[in-house]
């Protein structure tokens, strides 16, 4: 009898596993749809953003779909600057890691796209730039 109740926590952890599993699996295939025939294309923890046609729009995943949070035009970028996700307007240094995002100028306009990972969103600035440098 013992033995069957140390099996019980795994009973209930299994199943939620699995759950788990399958959302993911669905906000992947939901983002792969999404981004089909993007430039640039990118999904974390903080959401999924894409570059079409040089307008670069972020979405978050809620209630089982990419809800699209705003766009930028690429064409109009001035400025890329990475800063800290939570705290106000400290920017990033080069050694930083973690959660971040980029604040895009341009156009009298700046929007904030949320990273959940410093590399990636350095990556991200190199090719936006190359990108806005080509729309000229």
């Amino acid at each position: 009898m013992s033995h069957g109740l140390l099996w019980l926590p795994l009973l209930v952890v299994f199943p939620l596993l699995t759950a788990l599993g399958w959302l993911e699996r669905r906000r992947q295939r939901l983002f792969r749809d999404w981004a089909a025939g993007a430039e640039l294309a990118k999904l974390d923890g903080c959401g999924g953003a894409r570059l079409v046609e040089g307008v670069l729009s972020w979405s978050t995943f809620e209630a089982g779909q990419l809800k699209t949070v705003d766009s930028f035009t690429i064409k109009s970028l001035e400025l890329v600057e990475l800063l800290a996700l939570g705290s106000g307007e400290a920017p990033l240094t080069e050694e930083s890691q973690g959660a971040c995002r980029l604040r895009l100028v341009g156009g009298g306009v700046q929007k904030d796209l949320p990273f959940s990972d410093a590399e990636r969103a350095r990556r991200w600035m190199d090719q936006l730039m190359a990108r806005s440098r080509c729309d000229l």
